[in-house]
């Protein structure tokens, strides 16, 4: 039996408390639980945040954690910009996980798929706010983020991603990345902890990309290729995706875990104009036939786009993210993690739509208490 997850008002119970006792005014949970709350109901700013826990009045505030008044910008402001982003990410990042382990898989899959994808928080970034570019993990299937981490202006994604996986359980997992994260030790890493992955290869990984192509251009003696094609039509368009696997590189390239390599080709076609776009790529994989028939891998590689979809697209279209001009300290990412959070509590909660849950939220804020873990009778 899988134990349900902790509520999130005892997560934030559990993070260590940086103030000084002398003139403490507010519990470091109640901050928390009013900004996650306030995020559920769809506002973007600790200044909104403020507004928030001051515009439902004192039942909601004293079931939040408060004795007094609710704080202030200026008081978000310096807990967001203080407070310890590590620990707060490590917290929030257990949460997460257990989300993600008490729900069911994907029906065609197996296992819990995780995509990784860096994504620029573009407001705080031109205020020159340092950190601003974040590198994420998202199970594809609920679009619930397990970890996020902030990559230094003098280094790249390339450089951080260890530390991001070393936040993630890997063991029994899936991973999926886009080809700039095609790197020797990110592969070596995921397969020394016990995962999965499936990797885009394109130039920046010359020889094993030259390899792949050559095992289609030219199959060997005895290798059994195996195909899959789907066929999708929306948004105006037709878009045909044909994947062939082999395993024929298996004890000539020393790609770590390689068990597959494929070639993944789409065509799309657009009626209206008639114009056609036609596009090639290759990836490894670690996972055997057994246990990723072509269709699954085709599946897998799609499933990168959910952190996209599920996450990069509302942060930004409903929680405002890249107009956000927060730049002091640890807030912009802060932020980040809140939004990440709601999302994740709202997606958990089975709502599809988010900008629609967040405006019934709003109009129900009992119901965000709830979300949360605190039951207040109407």
């Amino acid at each position: 039996m899988i134990a349900h997850p902790r509520p999130l008002i005892e997560v934030f119970a559990a993070l260590s408390d940086f103030r000084q006792p002398r003139g403490k005014r507010h519990p470091l949970a109640a901050i928390f639980a009013l900004a996650c709350c306030a995020m559920l109901c769809g506002y973007r700013s600790y200044s909104a945040i403020a507004e928030w826990g001051r515009n439902y009045g004192v039942r909601i505030a004293q079931a939040l954690g408060f004795t007094h008044a609710p704080p202030c910008a200026a008081t978000l402001h310096t807990i967001f910009r203080r407070v310890n982003r590590d620990e707060f990410e490590a917290h929030l990042g257990a949460w997460a996980d257990s989300v993600v382990g008490r729900l069911p898989p994907a029906p065609e899959m197996s296992e819990v798929a995780v995509a990784i994808d860096g994504k620029t928080l573009r407001g705080s970034k031109k205020q020159g706010a340092p950190g601003t570019h974040l590198l994420s993990a998202l199970a594809h299937h609920v679009g619930v983020t397990l970890a996020q981490y902030a990559v230094d202006d003098k280094t790249n994604e390339i450089t951080a991603v260890e530390s991001l996986l070393c936040q993630l359980v890997l063991e029994g997992r899936i991973v999926t990345m886009d080809a700039l994260l095609t790197q020797r030790h990110v592969a070596q890493t995921i397969v020394d902890k016990g995962g999965d992955d499936v990797m885009i290869v394109k130039d920046n990984q010359p020889q094993l990309r030259a390899d792949i192509a050559f095992v289609f251009t030219l199959p060997p003696a005895g290798d059994q290729q195996a195909t899959a094609h789907t066929v999708d039509s929306g948004h105006g368009r037709i878009e045909q995706r044909n994947i062939t696997t082999s395993e024929a590189l298996i004890g000539y390239s020393d790609w770590p875990g390689l068990a597959q390599v494929f070639e993944l080709g789409r065509h799309v076609m657009f009626p209206k104009t008639g114009k056609e776009r036609v596009e090639v790529v290759y990836g490894v994989t670690s996972l055997r036939p057994e246990r990723a028939t072509p269709e699954r891998l085709l599946t897998l590689v799609r499933g990168q786009w959910q952190i996209e979809n599920k996450s990069h697209w509302v942060r930004d279209v409903t929680f405002d993210e890249d107009r956000s001009q927060v730049r002091c300290g640890n807030i912009p990412h802060v932020m980040a993690a809140l939004r990440n959070t709601a999302i994740g509590l709202l997606r958990e909660a089975g709502y599809p739509n988010i900008a629609a849950a967040c405006r019934q939220l709003a109009a129900q804020p009992l119901q965000a208490l709830a979300l949360i873990g605190i039951e207040l009778e109407n």
